[in-house]
């Protein structure tokens, strides 16, 4: 029998829930928690600066709310609060299910979780108090930076070590997903960070490294944890394996090998060398090889018997969606690398095309996950399927509507700049278009509130914890089942 049928085989099942989900259970919830207080502050922050785009008198007395401070807290929040937090929470959980690890330490998991908070806090703090470093994506004081990445280098030996340590005798493509993510981070942020603030590079390198640096961490921070989770779930939803696994480690090597390039394509028409942006170009436009591979691998997957669970699985939805946002995401930094008028970088259509990202594939992935991983770290199911339904419907609604006005708005802006329309008439016609935007952030903020409540309500409420403690646990939360990606 091939490794490949021990693997589906039932004589070889891997635990649903045990030893593996205990070890991880309390830092897994307070990341969690602290994830989804920063998306509800973040969103808060967000939809007030939108406000201020087409209604500057809004608060307009409150000198720490002025758009050049909010629109960056808001973004540090939800990259550094709800990003990383989530990010690692599922990272955790995955890494020790998938390496049947249960190494101690989830009390210094919880400290580090709480100094990275605390320095996330400090840096928003920060930022609405004036001391930002006005560099887009690093916008936090300087000065917090040493204290956020000792916290995250804890966290993140020990969802290394769980690998390291871990009984499992395979190495699942969705931990080669999580690796990337965990080294990328560090090394991207510490690395920008230097040569920004720390030992600044001069003249226009400062240009090319901080693209470098909000590109890498879109692409090798948001997008392969959500892609780890995508890998996960879609086989274990459908109860098939990956489609064309075998393909999956060449998506794998082509995607990790491009993106750290495709920075570059952010500066076309900026005084930078040529070869940078055309190196920018070209890696953004090999990214459709691996893009294709992966998409194969998902799509195929989830088209393979399975788009009837779309209707029956909650999670499934969210999950589906993420995949799409994630080829709509490439296929945006394909198009923009060119030359679609170099004015389309300054125009809303960038910014909808990293909200993509950060937003429509890693937030659609990471919400999936937590609905998946919650009843089985819990032992309990949610209280209230029409909750999920609504978070969902809110989710995509709000994103969709968004994103759709700012991309729609953007291609309008950057044709009338190409055109040389004076720029007070561009801000007018785009108006309609960041008013249809709010309404979106007001969407998504009502579909944070209601996923806050029910997160709370399964974690912490004693009703539900007393009612589930009377009935048995699902039978779904404890059987037993392979996990259906082929060995490597």
């Amino acid at each position: 029998m091939s490794a490949y049928q021990q693997q589906l085989s039932p004589a070889a099942p891997v635990a649903e829930s045990g030893p593996a989900d205990a070890a991880v259970r309390w830092p897994v919830l307070f990341l969690l928690a602290s994830s989804i207080l920063w998306l509800l502050a973040g969103s808060v922050l967000a939809l007030i600066a939108a406000i201020k785009l087409h209604t500057p008198g809004f608060l307009a007395d409150c000198e720490f709310l002025t758009y050049g401070r909010v629109h960056p807290a808001a973004l540090n929040a939800f990259a550094y609060g709800w990003g990383v937090n989530a990010g690692l929470a599922v990272a955790l959980w995955l890494m020790a299910r998938l390496s049947r690890a249960t190494l101690p330490g989830g009390g210094l998991l919880i400290v580090a979780g709480a100094f990275w908070n605390l320095g996330v806090k400090l840096g928003v703090l920060g930022i609405l108090a004036g001391w930002s470093t006005s560099v887009p994506w690093l916008e936090m004081p300087h000065q917090v930076v040493p204290l956020l990445l000792v916290a995250y280098a804890l966290a993140a030996a020990w969802v290394v070590g769980a690998l390291r340590h871990g009984s499992s005798p395979r190495l699942y493509v969705s931990q080669w997903w999580l690796l990337v993510a965990l080294f990328s981070f560090p090394w991207l942020w510490a690395t920008a960070e230097a040569m920004l603030f720390f030992g600044p590079v001069r003249g226009t390198v400062q240009a090319i490294v901080a693209a470098w640096f909000a590109h890498g961490f879109l692409l090798l921070w948001f997008t392969p944890v959500a892609l780890a989770i995508m890998y996960y779930l879609l086989p274990k939803l459908l109860g098939k394996p990956i489609r064309a696994y075998h393909l999956a480690s060449f998506g794998f090597w082509a995607y990790v090998a491009c993106a750290g390039w495709a920075g570059a394509s952010r500066l076309l028409g900026a005084p930078v060398p040529a070869w940078t942006q055309a190196a920018g170009t070209v890696a953004s436009l090999m990214l459709l090889a691996p893009l294709g591979v992966i998409a194969v691998n998902l799509f195929g997957t989830l088209f393979n018997g399975g788009m009837a669970a779309l209707a029956r699985s909650n999670v499934l939805r969210f999950v589906g969606m993420a995949a799409l946002f994630f080829v709509l995401a490439l296929l945006r930094y394909a198009m923009m690398s060119l030359g679609a008028g170099t004015a389309i970088q300054l125009s809303w259509f960038a910014a909808a095309s990293d909200y993509v990202v950060l937003y429509g594939v890693f937030s659609f992935a990471v919400f999936g996950a937590v609905y998946y991983l919650m009843p089985r770290l819990v032992r309990r199911a949610w209280p209230y399927a029409s909750l999920i339904h609504a978070h969902f419907v809110c989710s995509a609604l709000g994103f969709i509507l968004a994103g759709v006005a700012l991309s729609l708005g953007g291609l309008k802006q950057a044709a009338e700049l190409s055109r040389g329309v004076p720029f007070a008439e561009v801000t007018a016609h785009t108006m309609p278009a960041l008013q249809l935007a709010t309404v979106g952030g007001l969407i998504l903020l009502v579909g944070h509130l209601v996923f806050a409540f029910h997160f709370v309500k399964l974690a912490f409420c004693p009703c539900v914890r007393a009612r589930a403690a009377a009935a048995p646990v699902p039978a779904e939360l404890l059987r037993t089942a392979p996990e259906l990606e082929a060995a490597s």
